[in-house]
């Protein structure tokens, strides 16, 4: 665990170190490629954290604490999305599974519905659930349902190849017993899908909250990152040490996502079998 936490200490301050050394020769050299360099297109490290501990207006709280609230409001939008897509993507796969027919007819749709961008489709979703939810729902609800569409479909692709990665012999022993297929379902392939499904949760879980800050936008939400960087990029020019602290608040809080779900990946799957690469 020491050993993990200095390696993951010693990468940081790398890239800590490589983005001082970047400003430092490009604005030396006055280079313009690929971007010209300077205080507001790259600002220093320690401009971006000392902007936490400043308000941004006069009688405000500090960035930090700003931001802290923020960002558990947009939490609370992408677990609710992660839950609902990481649920409707494994019954997905396990319908998709149990039929050919299915998976050759619904496969491509599955697989085209990522094609589109999300920033089409979050205006669209706005209108369709926001009038039809209840009120601790109301206008955040939304949010969740655009954050549950980019988690959905890596899971439903991994839980489909987990569930058809099961021992072949294991599957004839188990149908020499009669064994229903719910009982070759949750005795076999889900547990041999296992190693799959959470390598999809750990995308979806970082993609659930780049869905619910994109969803921010077309819903007019105030309450979380999405609002936070539309109002910092409006100044950008003249504080762009803010927009970047909201940013790196943005990429914890995917990292904690991330983390935690290794961290059910270690209790739920112990060893992974040994035909997972």
């Amino acid at each position: 665990m020491l050993r993990r936490t200095a390696t993951v200490a010693a990468a940081v301050l790398a890239l800590a170190g490589f983005w001082e050394l970047y400003r430092w020769v490009w604005t030396t050299a006055n280079w313009g490629w690929p971007f010209h360099v300077d205080n507001t297109s790259m600002p220093h490290l320690w401009t971006i954290f000392e902007a936490f501990g400043q308000p941004t207006q006069v009688n405000q709280p500090a960035l930090a604490t700003i931001l802290f609230h923020k960002s558990l409001f947009t939490g609370k939008e992408a677990l609710v999305g992660f839950a609902i897509g990481a649920l409707v993507g494994f019954a997905i796969g396990i319908v998709l599974a149990h039929s050919r027919l299915l998976q050759r007819g619904f496969l491509p749709y599955i697989v085209a519905s990522q094609t589109v961008p999300i920033l089409a489709i979050a205006p669209m979703v706005v209108v369709w659930v926001n009038p039809k939810l209840p009120g601790p729902l109301q206008g955040w609800g939304a949010v969740a349902v655009i954050a549950s569409y980019l988690t959905f479909f890596p899971v439903t692709i991994n839980t489909l190849r987990g569930l058809r990665s099961a021992d072949p012999r294991a599957l004839e022993l188990m149908r020499t017993y009669a064994a229903s297929r719910w009982t070759v379902l949750w005795k076999l392939r889900v547990p041999a899908s296992l190693p799959y499904v959470f390598a999809a949760l750990k995308l979806a879980a970082t993609a659930s909250v780049v869905g619910a800050i994109i969803g921010e936008l077309p819903s007019g939400l105030q309450d979380g990152l999405g609002g936070a960087i539309i109002n910092f990029n409006q100044y950008y020019s003249f504080e762009p040490q803010e927009l970047w602290a909201t940013n790196v608040v943005a990429a914890l809080l995917g990292i904690v996502f991330f983390v935690c779900v290794v961290v059910a990946e270690k209790l739920v799957v112990r060893r992974a079998p040994e035909n997972v690469a």
